[in-house]
C-alpha cells in the first residue's frame, strides 16, 4: 500500500518544504499545470494519510504463524509504476520452491536458477538478462545490500541461500531504473526483502526427501520487558541426483530484537550463516552424448566452495503527522571460497584448469530518507530526500589450483571501495486522477585496488624462445579510480478510471564495474608479441543505463488484478571484469525491449490462480571489432577444418538472454484442512553466442503439493518437483573446452592445431540438467 500523509502541516513547514518540491518537481509542474488547471477537480479534499503496511495476507501452506510487521515506510510504492508489486511473506511462501532463492520467483518475469552447487548465488533471469549471479538485479534484506561489488567471482554477486523465506513478510518488487531511492545494480529491477519483526506463536518444521534432503527449522518470538525477541535457527543438508554428491551442510540463525512497530519504533538484528558443499558443474554436452559421461556425472569431482555470512544490522524509524522519517545502519562480513573447472583441460592439459576464486569482506553502510507531506497552491505534494553510504574492506584473488592446491595467483589483490549518493523525489497530486513524481539521484563511487601478487606466485608462461617467465602484472594493475553519475527520473500516473490506472516512467540509471578493470593496464596470463606485457584497455567504474516503461493495471472484473507493462532499457556498455580469468571484456552498448502481462485471479477466498509471460528483444548494438579479428583467425586456411569458428562469428546477440519467461500457479485452501498448489515455470529458448549459432533449449518444470493443516496449527505437506520428468537444462553454455577424449586434445599437445584453434578449444554445448522427479515431505506445527 502506499504511504499516506494526513493534511494539517503548519505554514511554517510550507515554507521550508517548498525548495525540496521545487528541486525536484519544477519540470513536471510547469508541463502539467496547463493541462490541469482547468480542471474543476483541481485538488484533493485532503492529504493522504500515511498508511504504512501492506496487504493482509492470505492463508497459506508455509507460512509461519502471523507476525506483526508489514512493509516498512521506505518500500517502494505500488502505484508508481505498472511493473511495481508487494507481495506478503504468505505469498511468497505459497509458491513451491527447491532452493530459497526460488522463492523471488513470486516476482512476474523472474527465473532464478543454479548452475554450480547449493551454496553458490543463484543464476537470475530478468527482462532480457542473464542476471550473472545478481548483476543488475539489486537485492537487499532488512535495508541491507546482498549485492557484492568487486566481487571475486562476479560483479554483483548476490547470495540469497541464507534467506529463510518463512521469516519473510514482504518483498517489494520494481524493475527499471525510474526510482530514485535505487542505484548500483538496480537497472533491470530491485528487490526489497523485509524480515518480521514477531510472531504470534513459535513455529517449527521437519522436510525430509529424495537425494538425501533434509532441513529443520525453529523460530519463536520472546517477550523481553515491552519489547520483543525474535530468534529463529535453521540447518539443512543435501546430496543431489548427482554421481559425486554435494553434501551440503548449511547452517542458518537470526536474532531480532524490536520495539515498536515499522513506522514508529527501533529494532537490532544479528545473523550468522556458513555453508559449504561440493558442486557439479555444467558438463559437456559431446561426453555426454558419446557415453564418456552420465547425465548426472562430473568432470572434476574436486570442484566446490564454502562461504559464511555475519551480520549486525540496526533500524530507527519515527511517523509525526505529515512527517516520516527512517535510518538504517549495518555492518556485514562474509567470506567465500569457490574451486571451479569449466574448461577441463583447455588451458592445462597436463593437470586441469581449475582455478580458486576467494573474497573476504567488511562492508559497513547506512540508509536513510525523510518524508513530508504538504501543499503548493492547494495541490497535495509528497517530498522525500535520502542519504546512501556504503563502505567495503576486500581481501579477493583468483588462484590456479589442481585438485584445490594453488600453485599461482592470477589476481591477488585488497581493494578499498566507497561510496555515497543522495536522492530527493516529489509526487504532485494534480487532480484526483493525476499525479506525477520526479527525482533525482547523484552516486559517487570511489575505489583503491592495491595488488598483492609476488614474483613467487605470479603465473608462468613460455616466451617466445621457449622459455618458462613470471607475468608480475600485479604492481601494474594497481591504482584508484572515482566516478559520478547523475539519475534523473519520473513518472506520471493517470487514474483510476473504472478500476483502471495507465502509468508512464523514464529513468536513468547505472551499474558499477569491477574496481581492478578500471586500473588494469596489462593481461595477467599473456605476453605480447615481443615478449613483453599485452596491454588491456579498461573499463569505465559507472556504466549509464537509461529505460523507459508505459504501462496499466486493472481490476475491472471483480477478483481478477492484471497488469500490463511495455518496456525498454539502454546500457552505454557491456564492458565488465570476468572474475573467473582476470581479464576484462569488451562489451558494446546493448538495448532490451518487451511486453510483460500478469494476471492474479481470486474469484473465491479458498482459490488462487496466477499467470505470467515476459517477452523479450535483446540485441548488442554497434559492431565487435575485437571478436570480428578472432573469427578471422579461426576461418584462415590452416584453421577453417578444426570448426573452432562455429559459435565464434561475431553478431549481435545478447548471450544467455531469454525471449520469454512464463509461469501458471494454483493454489486451493484456506486455513485449515486440506490444501495443494500447482506451479509451472517456463524458460524460453536462448542464444548462447553473440551469432546465435548456439542454442539452449526451452525448460519447463511443474511442481505440485498437496497437505492438510489442523486446527491447533499442526501441518503435514507433500511437495513434489518435476513431476513430468523434465530432462531440459537447469542452465546452459556455448563454449570452447578440451577434454583428454577429444581428438584436438593430442593435436594441441603435438603441436599440430594452430595456436589460435587450440586456445578456443572444442565448441560445444554445456548444460545442467534439470533435476529428476523428487518428493520432500515436512511436517510442522506451533508452540
Amino acid at each position: 500500500m502506499p504511504p499516506r500523509f494526513a493534511r494539517g502541516a503548519e505554514n511554517g513547514s510550507i515554507t521550508r518544504s517548498r525548495r525540496l518540491f521545487y528541486l525536484s518537481q519544477s519540470v513536471c509542474a510547469i508541463a502539467l499545470l496547463a493541462v490541469a488547471s482547468p480542471l474543476s477537480a483541481r485538488a484533493q479534499e485532503a492529504l493522504p494519510e500515511i498508511e504504512i503496511g501492506a496487504d493482509a495476507p492470505r492463508s497459506t501452506s508455509a507460512a509461519l504463524p502471523s507476525s506483526h510487521t508489514t512493509a516498512p515506510d521506505q518500500a517502494r510504492n505500488s502505484d508508481e509504476a505498472a511493473s511495481v508489486r508487494t507481495f506478503t511473506g504468505a505469498e511468497v511462501n505459497a509458491t513451491l520452491f527447491t532452493r530459497p532463492g526460488e522463492a523471488l520467483e513470486v516476482v512476474p518475469g523472474l527465473i532464478v536458477s543454479q548452475h554450480s552447487g547449493e551454496g553458490k548465488a543463484n543464476q537470475y533471469f530478468l527482462r532480457g538478462f542473464n542476471l550473472d549471479h545478481g548483476a543488475d538485479l539489486a537485492l537487499h534484506l532488512d535495508g541491507m545490500p546482498l549485492n557484492m561489488r568487486t566481487h571475486g567471482h562476479a560483479q554483483g554477486y548476490a547470495d540469497a541461500n541464507f534467506l529463510i523465506p518463512e521469516l519473510l513478510s514482504s518483498v517489494v518488487a520494481s524493475k527499471g531504473p525510474y526510482f530514485a531511492d535505487d542505484g548500483d545494480f538496480a537497472s533491470a529491477g530491485s528487490l526489497h526483502l523485509q524480515y518480521v519483526d514477531r510472531l504470534d506463536k513459535g513455529s517449527w518444521s521437519v522436510t525430509g526427501g529424495s537425494f538425501g534432503y533434509g532441513r529443520a527449522l525453529s523460530a519463536r518470538s520472546f517477550d523481553v520487558n515491552g519489547a520483543d525477541l525474535l530468534t529463529a535457527v535453521e540447518t539443512s543438508v543435501y546430496d543431489g541426483p548427482w554421481t559425486r554428491p554435494d553434501e551440503v551442510r548449511k547452517i542458518n540463525g537470526v536474532m531480532r530484537w524490536s520495539r515498536g512497530s515499522q513506522d514508529n519504533g527501533v529494532s537490532i538484528t544479528g545473523m550468522a550463516y556458513a555453508n559449504r558443499w561440493y558442486s557439479t558443474d555444467q558438463i559437456p554436452q559431446r561426453a555426454v552424448l558419446g557415453g564418456a559421461l552420465p547425465l548426472w556425472g562430473d568432470v572434476d569431482r574436486t570442484d566446490g566452495g564454502d562461504t559464511t555470512r555475519f551480520s549486525l544490522s540496526t533500524r530507527w524509524s519515527e511517523t509525526d503527522g505529515n512527517r516520516a522519517s527512517r535510518v538504517e545502519a549495518y555492518v556485514v562480513r562474509t567470506t567465500l571460497d569457490l574451486y571451479n573447472n569449466f574448461t577441463y583441460f583447455l588451458g592445462h592439459p597436463d593437470i586441469g584448469d581449475q582455478f580458486r576464486q576467494f573474497d573476504r569482506r567488511s562492508l559497513l553502510g547506512v540508509n536513510a530518507v525523510h518524508k513530508v507531506a504538504y501543499e503548493i497552491a492547494q495541490f497535495p505534494v509528497e517530498t522525500r530526500v535520502g542519504f546512501q553510504g556504503r563502505y567495503d574492506d576486500i581481501r579477493l584473488g583468483l588462484q590456479e589450483t589442481a585438485q584445490r592446491r594453488p600453485y599461482d595467483a592470477i589476481r591477488n589483490d585488497h581493494v578499498n571501495e566507497g561510496s555515497f549518493a543522495f536522492w530527493t523525489d516529489s509526487t504532485l497530486f494534480w487532480t484526483p486522477w493525476l499525479r506525477s513524481t520526479a527525482g533525482v539521484r547523484v552516486d559517487y563511487v570511489h575505489a583503491d585496488v592495491t595488488s598483492l601478487q609476488t614474483l613467487f606466485d605470479a603465473p608462468r608462461v613460455s616466451d617466445s624462445a621457449g622459455n618458462i617467465v613470471g607475468i608480475l602484472s600485479g604492481p601494474f594493475n594497481s591504482g584508484s579510480k572515482g566516478a559520478a553519475v547523475v539519475s534523473p527520473k519520473a513518472g506520471l500516473v493517470l487514474g483510476p478510471f473504472h478500476k483502471t490506472e495507465f502509468f508512464l516512467n523514464f529513468g536513468e540509471g547505472f551499474h558499477s564495474t569491477d574496481s581492478r578493470g578500471t586500473v588494469q593496464n596489462f593481461d595477467t596470463t599473456a605476453l605480447s608479441d615481443t615478449d613483453g606485457f599485452a596491454q588491456v584497455a579498461r573499463i569505465p567504474l559507472l556504466v549509464k543505463s537509461r529505460g523507459a516503461e508505459i504501462g496499466a493495471r486493472t481490476r475491472i472484473i471483480d477478483g481478477l488484478a492484471s497488469s500490463i507493462s511495455l518496456w525498454w532499457l539502454d546500457f552505454d556498455s557491456e564492458n565488465q571484469f570476468v572474475g573467473d580469468t582476470g581479464t576484462t571484456t569488451f562489451g558494446r552498448p546493448s538495448r532490451r525491449y518487451g511486453l510483460e502481462i500478469a494476471n492474479h485471479y481470486a474469484p473465491v477466498p479458498w482459490l488462487h490462480f496466477e499467470g505470467d509471460v515476459a517477452l523479450t528483444h535483446a540485441r548488442f548494438r554497434g559492431v565487435d571489432q575485437l571478436q570480428t579479428l578472432a573469427w578471422l583467425d579461426l576461418v584462415a586456411p590452416g584453421a577453417l577444418g578444426y570448426g573452432a569458428f562455429l559459435g565464434n562469428a561475431p553478431g549481435n546477440y545478447l548471450t544467455n538472454a531469454p525471449n520469454i519467461i512464463a509461469s501458471l500457479g494454483l493454489e486451493v485452501g484456506e486455513s485449515s484442512g486440506w490444501f495443494a498448489a500447482l506451479k509451472y515455470r517456463y524458460l524460453g529458448v536462448r542464444p548462447l553466442t553473440e551469432d546465435g549459432s548456439f542454442k539452449s533449449p526451452a525448460t519447463g518444470v511443474l511442481n505440485l503439493r498437496i497437505g492438510y493443516r489442523f486446527e491447533n496449527g499442526w501441518r503435514i505437506q507433500a511437495d513434489a518437483f518435476n513431476v513430468t520428468n523434465s530432462r531440459s537444462d537447469q542452465i546452459t553454455y556455448a563454449y570452447g573446452s578440451l577434454l583428454p577424449a577429444d581428438a584436438l586434445y593430442g593435436l594441441c599437445a603435438g603441436g599440430v592445431a594452430p595456436g589460435a584453434v587450440c586456445s578456443v578449444g572444442v565448441m560445444d554445448r554445456h548444460f545442467k540438467p534439470v533435476e529428476p522427479p523428487a518428493v520432500r515431505v515436512t511436517v510442522g506445527g506451533t508452540f
